[in-house]
């Protein structure tokens, strides 16, 4: 619980990382994986329950992690898309803490989200009582996102490649942004990790 509010936080890492050719949820910046750090960030946040969502390289990433009080999910059906994992996580989620009033959607691959971060966009979420609140990087609205159990039936309703953006482009809810600087940086090529490498 977070003040007086039940929120859940789910960490998606279900993806293959064709692109780059290995997991690039073990992608190491400053001393551990990048799924590590989107952990640990949300693990110094009481939350009130706490989902990785895992799938391709499950078995492989799982013996590089310290799973802390996360609770494991397999997505078997990753490679239908975000929208699979989102769904699979939400039910989840409120499987196992039924009174949830927020749920937080986090990535496994952006190096730059901080406790504060996450602790600011919570704190505009409750305050404004909007559905959503997403947040804003390079002229577009992304997670980290946290959203209101009024959207949860529709979070559990996206299919294959939907991501939770579908929900905005639905007119379904209406949001609010948080400006997350480096939330735009994230890790899918070769290229991409050795310019995460100078950032170091």
């Amino acid at each position: 619980m977070i003040g007086k509010t039940k929120i859940g936080v789910i960490v998606l890492a279900a993806g293959a990382s064709r692109r780059l050719g290995f997991p690039k949820q073990l992608v190491e910046f400053k001393g551990k994986p990048l799924l590590q750090h989107s952990m640990d960030v949300a693990e110094q946040l009481e939350f009130d329950c706490r989902m990785l969502m895992l799938g391709s390289n499950a078995e492989k990433i799982k013996k590089e992690l310290d799973i802390g009080n996360f609770t494991i999910i397999i997505n078997e059906k990753w490679e239908l898309g975000m929208g699979t994992s989102i769904s699979k996580g939400v039910s989840a989620a409120l499987k196992a803490k039924s009174d949830l009033e927020h749920i937080l959607i986090l990535l496994s691959d952006q190096p730059f989200i901080t406790k504060e971060k996450i602790q600011e966009l919570i704190r505009q979420q409750i305050e404004n009582k909007k559905p959503a609140t997403f947040s804003e990087y390079a002229g577009e609205v992304g997670v980290p996102a946290i959203f209101s159990k009024e959207t949860f039936s529709d979070l559990m309703m996206l299919k294959k490649d939907q991501g939770a953006k579908k929900l905005i482009l639905d007119e379904k809810i209406s949001f609010e942004t948080l400006k997350f600087e480096g939330g735009n940086f994230d890790v899918d090529t070769a290229e991409d990790v050795e310019q995460l490498k100078q950032m170091e």
